[in-house]
């Protein structure tokens, strides 16, 4: 059986996000361990981590992931951010430890008004500072594959395997596919050819070995578009079968997966995390 779940809300507590899991049957979940818009965090208390621990014994949810926050650019060609950004990553991937996570997603970053070589430079480096600092034991650091929008790097199976090559699982590197992302960034996942094109990529660069954890998200836009949106499983331009193929393929099924579409119910009053889980299952069935 795959394990699917989905980013839930950490409001009132770390282990809401677990109890709001368990209420609709996951058997995974990913959190932000702080304010993903603020670069401020107050520090992670010893009953706040307690509380989070019972939870995922009581509900027997397992795999718990983090996301980075979203200002963080290892990328940048700017000094002072690039440090912040570096100094702010110490923090989650710290945060991580101390909660017992599998690890925490971090997107690589944009390279802006500098090169993708350049970039590619910055976040390899920065990766070597930020694991020195942490000296992790438990959690995995995962680069997210990103659409390619603008100048974010990570888009395709060659820039990934540049960065893991220079740390990779000695340093507790790895990878988070994000389904929708490769869509965009241009492996058509809604066909068979496209996704043996992306297979043949991953295995050719030692991505699919990489692999740690799954993003489950359909895609508003089409194959190539370059563009992040996410959309409902099936719903959007990779629809169900693209979905089957994922859930049942050797590898992937193993990992643990996330859904990140959007929270609001539907008209007929049901939570959209729900519906997703529902389809999910009969499609990996």
């Amino acid at each position: 059986m795959v394990k699917l779940g989905a980013h839930m809300s950490i409001a009132g507590g770390y282990y809401k996000a677990v109890d709001a899991a368990a209420e609709l049957e996951m058997d995974v979940v990913q959190l932000f361990t702080k304010n993903n818009n603020q670069w401020a965090a107050k520090p992670i208390t010893e009953n706040e981590a307690k509380q989070f621990a019972d939870s995922l014994a009581t509900t027997g949810i397992t795999n718990p992931l983090a996301h980075a926050s979203y200002l963080i650019n290892l990328a940048s060609p700017k000094q002072e951010l690039w440090e912040k950004s570096i100094d702010a990553m110490i923090i989650e991937w710290q945060r991580a430890e101390l909660l017992g996570l599998d690890g925490v997603v971090m997107h690589p970053g944009a390279f802006v008004d500098s090169s993708e070589e350049q970039g590619l430079q910055r976040i390899a480096e920065a990766i070597d500072r930020i694991y020195e600092k942490v000296a992790p034991k438990k959690a995995w650091l995962l680069l997210e594959n990103t659409a390619g929008q603008g100048s974010c790097l990570g888009w395709n199976m060659s820039q990934l395997e540049w960065l893991l090559q220079r740390s990779g699982s000695p340093k507790m590197v790895g990878v988070c596919l994000d389904t929708c992302h490769a869509h965009a960034a241009g492996y058509d996942f809604s066909t068979e050819s496209g996704f043996k094109d992306w297979e043949r990529d991953a295995k050719k660069h030692g991505i699919l070995d990489a692999i740690r954890a799954l993003h489950l998200n359909d895609s508003k836009k089409g194959c190539g578009s370059r563009v992040d949106r996410h959309e409902h499983i099936g719903l959007g331009t990779i629809g169900r079968e693209g979905f089957v193929r994922v859930l049942n393929h050797r590898v992937l099924k193993q990992l643990p997966m996330y859904l990140e579409t959007e929270k609001e119910d539907t008209e007929e009053g049901e939570p959209w995390d729900a519906v997703n889980l529902r389809v999910l299952r009969e499609l990996a069935s």
